[in-house]
């Protein structure tokens, strides 16, 4: 069955593959910040209208900054009920049937913004049509892992490298649903 809306991954990792350092640190992306450069954010942002972030991920991002994506449809998942939050729902029901139901609709694509539990999630699901996936160029040594162990096989293949005058190197990989 033909989806138009695709949901993906766009996050950035260590070199060692951490999302974050102890204590939900996210220092290490001030690494590669530039002045004038987004490494393709902005594009990617306006190309989506649907946002999936897990619950630990927005309660740390929140605690922080407003909610980034208020503009967006977004579905935190959890395990709590909440109220919504103009255009920000509180998702405790079934990922697949959630995802099901978006891609069915007609839209933008969409944007699953972390953390690490959903990430995992969705590959477990096999629901992840895409990753971009920014690598900055250092070692963590600890911290949130992106891809954690028991993962079934999946194939991707890669629609693009790009890599920036920070160290940073971006890849953009498609679920290759043909070798499987």
């Amino acid at each position: 069955m033909h989806h138009n809306r695709k949901l993906i991954l766009y996050i950035a990792s260590s070199l060692d593959g951490l999302i974050a350092a102890p204590g939900d640190n996210l220092d290490f992306l001030q690494r590669v910040q530039i002045e004038r450069e987004d490494y393709g954010y902005a594009d990617f942002v306006a190309s989506v209208d649907t946002v999936l972030m897990g619950r630990r991920t927005y309660d740390s991002v929140t605690r922080q900054v407003d909610f980034p994506h208020a503009d967006k449809t977004a579905y935190i998942w959890t395990r709590t009920h909440s109220p919504s939050l103009g255009q920000t729902q509180f998702y405790t029901g079934d990922l697949s049937d959630l995802i099901r139901e978006l891609k069915n609709q007609t839209g933008k694509n969409l944007f699953c913004d972390g953390g690490a539990e959903l990430a995992q999630a969705l590959l477990q699901r096999d629901l992840l049509d895409e990753i971009i996936l920014s690598v900055v160029p250092v070692f963590l040594g600890a911290g949130v892992r992106l891809f954690r162990e028991g993962l079934p096989e999946r194939a991707f293949q890669l629609l693009s490298a790009g890599s920036f005058a920070s160290g940073m190197v971006q890849l953009h990989f498609e679920r290759n649903r043909t070798q499987f």
